[in-house]
């Protein structure tokens, strides 16, 4: 598995969401809504998720192991770091 293409949208508003992310896995299949987070220990990534019927929200897409779920944050982390280096003051809109 390769990810291909990393597409972020960085948002507007303070808090915690730093942007949003899509990436594309062997130039065949895409994952929208990635969010990048500021956790108390730095960034992380969190997969789109829905509310459940309980209250609860349910990844919608996400990895079965570590070592994968690390390749893609490290990805992810490292184009948006990439990101904010290009254009620190590019923001797409309010989520």
């Amino acid at each position: 598995m390769q990810i291909t293409d990393v597409r972020v949208r960085k948002v507007a508003k303070e808090g915690k969401l730093k942007a949003v992310v899509s990436i594309t896995i062997d130039d065949e299949f895409v994952v929208h809504d990635i969010k990048v987070i500021e956790g108390e220990k730095g960034l992380f990534i969190a997969m789109p998720s829905k509310k459940a019927l309980d209250g609860e929200y349910r990844d919608i897409a996400h990895p079965i192991n570590s070592g994968t779920r690390e390749r893609i944050q490290t990805t992810i982390l490292g184009k948006y770091e990439q990101t904010l280096e290009e254009d620190p003051e590019a923001v797409i809109g309010e989520m």
